[in-house]
């Protein structure tokens, strides 16, 4: 999940009020001449596990897939193909350049009080350091607040944010700025506590920003153990050290694509559906929560569809966005691409980008009308969601993504799809976001879900309004 999973998420409900006076109410959709279809897409989802068997070939095969790589770039080679033997129509690499940040060798060491390595890893962007590292005392705080509070401290030390994790949204700030806050004041490097509720010493990566006119620090996490370990050092008066050693460089721009395949709308073919997700993942594990998993999630909703014979009215084109966890580049090369017209044309975009558990519904963002009319497919997905969840279950008001945001600014109506993921930050952005924490029947309900409405959407005779 992306570095801006919850931000997309407050983004889109506040498209939702200020697009929410742009046009009229719409009848709800009535959904009884959907159900056949419905039932057909559901028995097909669960009679196998295709789903699950190709994302998990994908992450066996390809490992992770980190925008400049290699490793990418032979995932979407592969994808292509398969998407032209399972016959969707259109199949194309969207060209898309991406940056190639590269994290080399890099350890955390604890020379002080006694010698030993701590788990950690680099956050991209970041700047290495020479080849002897940087070691120096500690100072630890909890919040930007106890920084600038004791800035006196951190002349020529190594800050490390010690901040449990309260939400995404709010955590992730330290990890994004952390290291301009910490060269502000003095220091030679920073280290966060990890983004996420759960620790296994598992450190979490993820991106991180300098600001002009700062001096460019090495900035890296840490994993939740060692980062209290240093919290309890320092409340006993001891004075750690630690040496940061980064191979981190960042290459030229390289040569990426978005994926694309289609099937093609049978009345209104200038019409479109978009689903998908984003096939690039951070460098450690196989992504496959974030957002492996989606993005197959959304390629076999597709072929499910082709192969059922279910043709639309309206085109449904999955997009595979590339660069979303360091750029965001494939998401607006995507929307630039379509221009205004092609947004205009757009009855609905939906992305998978919060995991693949137990599926609980969709949220929906637009102008007045928009939630109203999809609210009652709600009634078709019922079989393949859960029976009980921590969150609302079925489709609510408000949701969105990253990767979609910029057809949501052009008055796109936006859909997240929503599981029970109170367990995706252990996993997301670290090595333990592998192929064996995917469920198969999970991966087969979310497929029906998202093949369920993606048709709907495309087939329904009227169109959905758009934003002012």
């Amino acid at each position: 999940m992306p570095r801006l999973f919850c931000v997309a998420l407050v983004l889109a409900s506040g498209l939702l009020l200020g697009l929410a006076s742009g046009a009229s109410a719409q009848t709800p959709l009535d959904v009884d001449p959907y159900r056949e279809a419905a039932s057909r897409i559901i028995e097909a989802a669960l009679a196998d596990s295709a789903a699950y068997d190709r994302a998990a070939y994908m992450g066996d095969t390809f490992g992770h897939r980190f925008s400049g790589s290699q490793s990418l770039e032979d995932a979407i080679d592969w994808i292509l193909d398969e998407m032209r033997a399972d016959g969707l129509e259109s199949v194309r690499g969207q060209p898309v350049m991406v940056p190639a940040w590269i994290r080399g060798q890099e350890s955390v060491l604890m020379t002080h009080p006694r010698v030993e390595p701590l788990a950690m890893l680099g956050l991209g962007g970041s700047v290495g350091t020479t080849a002897a590292g940087v070691e120096a005392e500690v100072l630890v705080v909890g919040s930007f607040d106890e920084l600038t509070a004791r800035a006196s401290e951190a002349e020529g030390k190594i800050v490390v944010y010690n901040v449990p994790f309260t939400s995404y949204g709010r955590t992730v700030a330290y990890r994004t700025q952390g290291a301009i806050a910490a060269a502000k004041v003095g220091a030679v490097a920073s280290l966060v506590r990890s983004v996420g509720p759960v620790s296994l010493s598992t450190p979490h990566t993820g991106t991180m920003s300098y600001e002009d006119g700062v001096p460019r620090i090495p900035h890296a996490a840490i994993t939740v153990e060692a980062a209290a370990m240093l919290q309890r050092m320092a409340d006993r008066g001891e004075a750690p050290r630690l040496r940061v050693t980064m191979g981190a460089t960042t290459a030229p721009d390289r040569l990426s694509r978005n994926v694309i395949g289609e099937i093609r709308g049978r009345e209104s073919p200038q019409e479109v559906v978009v689903i998908g997700g984003h096939i690039d993942s951070w460098d450690v594990g196989q992504g496959m929560h974030d957002d492996g998993g989606g993005c197959v999630v959304a390629w076999e909703a597709v072929r499910l569809l082709h192969d059922l014979g279910l043709r639309p009215r309206r085109t449904i084109r999955v997009v595979l966005w590339t660069n979303e966890e360091n750029g965001l580049r494939g998401a607006t090369t995507y929307a630039d691409s379509v221009g205004a017209s092609g947004a205009a044309n757009t009855q609905l975009a939906i992305e998978s980008d919060g995991g693949v558990f137990e599926p609980i519904g969709f949220g929906v963002t637009g102008s007045s009308g928009v939630f109203e009319t999809l609210k009652p497919i709600e009634a078709l997905l019922a079989p393949v969601l859960a029976q009980e969840a921590s969150q609302p279950i079925g489709i609510v008001s408000g949701g969105g993504g990253a990767d979609i945001g910029p057809l949501m600014r052009q008055g796109v109506p936006g859909v997240g799809h929503r599981t029970a993921n109170e367990r995706y930050f252990w996993y997301h952005h670290t090595a333990a976001d592998t192929v064996d924490k995917l469920d198969a029947g999970h991966v087969q309900r979310n497929v029906a879900a998202m093949a369920i409405l993606a048709y709907v959407a495309a087939e329904m005779p009227q169109r959905l309004p758009q934003g002012e």
